[in-house]
């Protein structure tokens, strides 16, 4: 029998095994098959799997495996690649979704977009860029107009994060029947941000229409109503829910991880846990600025490191000449604010008590 060559730069011999070459070209994995990531628990991924098409008789076809969710873990061969709610992935091994059974997943898919998030409050403190999800196409910002007070500050540093991913954007305020939408509506017009409004026991008509046949992913502090949001959008959800705290005005964290969960009408939405901060060390000062074309020539006589914050900006006499509204400049700066971290999250909008 032949003994099979190697190539130099695809083999290394490992020490103390003798001289038996190791090969680092990694099998293809041809016949893997594909998993949408739901939900992932410490090292292990739930993965929905979709029925093959089907193949030869119809005694065959009967017997294909069906829809089913696949537990998972990661391969060796991934290294420290990460993995999460919404990636797509190649899984081999027993991928039947029987009970006690563990697949691999052994590639990760290219990704169409990626929600990321730096860590910067008090909790996390390392300054590591954190992945919330993959693959969504549109953001949904859940805040409540009262019990808790909104927090524009947040709102504002999530927009910048959905900027740089390069998804879509809604604006969900819950709990209208304790205070009106108005002025938080105002505030985020000039940015051309959609809204639905909704309360408790009230019709979801309109976001369910937002929703329909995409990936959302809903994003808000504790206490805003999310998870009462998602068991009403899908009825077995069953999403802890909680009362918000009377002396701190905050909510519990009631959900613990990301879970995508499919909607009746079609579309997934990806239910994500409270945050109190969203850091946005990742972000650019351009990214920022490419979400408000109508302001981006006028930056061409800003001073060399112009942060658009200062006087020094031409931005100012831009808008003065009429080139751009106001209201623009104005939302640009906050948004720029809330990306150095100078605004406070807790902030409250105009003429609304914290």
């Amino acid at each position: 029998m032949k003994k099979r060559e190697y190539d130099e730069d695809d083999v290394r011999v490992r020490p103390g095994k003798g001289s038996r070459p190791r090969t680092r070209i990694r099998p293809a994995h041809e016949d893997a098959v594909q998993g949408f990531v739901v939900a992932v628990d410490r090292g292990r991924y739930t993965t929905l799997v979709e029925p093959e098409r089907p193949k030869g008789s119809a005694q065959k076809r009967k017997q294909q495996p069906q829809r089913r969710l696949v537990v998972a873990m990661k391969a060796r061969e991934l290294g420290r690649k990460g993995i999460v709610v919404g990636d797509r992935v190649a899984l081999v091994g027993d991928v039947s979704g029987r009970p006690d059974t563990l697949a691999r997943v052994v590639r990760v898919e290219p990704r169409t977009s990626m929600l990321r998030r730096s860590a910067d409050d008090t909790e996390d403190t390392d300054g590591i860029e954190r992945p919330v999800v993959a693959n969504a196409d549109q953001l949904v910002i859940v805040t409540a107009l009262a019990d808790p007070p909104p927090r524009p500050r947040m709102i504002d540093r999530i927009l910048v994060a959905a900027f740089d991913a390069e998804i879509d954007t809604l604006l969900c305020l819950t709990k209208s029947d304790l205070a009106p939408p108005d002025e938080l509506v105002a505030l985020y017009e000039p940015l051309g941000v959609p809204h639905v409004v909704v309360h408790k026991g009230g019709s979801l008509e309109e976001l369910r229409d937002h929703l329909k046949g995409r990936v959302s992913v809903l994003v808000g502090h504790s206490g805003v109503g999310k998870s009462t949001l998602v068991n009403a959008l899908v009825p077995d959800a069953n999403r802890a829910v909680s009362q918000v705290n009377a002396v701190t005005g905050r909510g519990r964290h009631t959900s613990t991880s990301a879970v995508a969960l499919e909607l009746p009408e079609s579309g997934w939405i990806i239910d994500t846990p409270g945050v109190r901060s969203f850091g946005l060390a990742h972000v650019s000062m351009e990214t920022v600025l490419a979400a408000f074309p109508d302001l981006v020539e006028g930056t061409v006589d800003c001073p060399k490191g112009c942060t658009h914050l200062g006087p020094e900006c031409a931005l100012d006499a831009w808008v003065a000449a009429g080139n751009a509204e106001p209201a623009r400049l104005e939302s640009l700066r906050r948004l720029l604010s809330s990306r150095e971290g100078m605004l406070d999250d807790t902030a409250s909008p105009p003429n609304q008590n914290p």
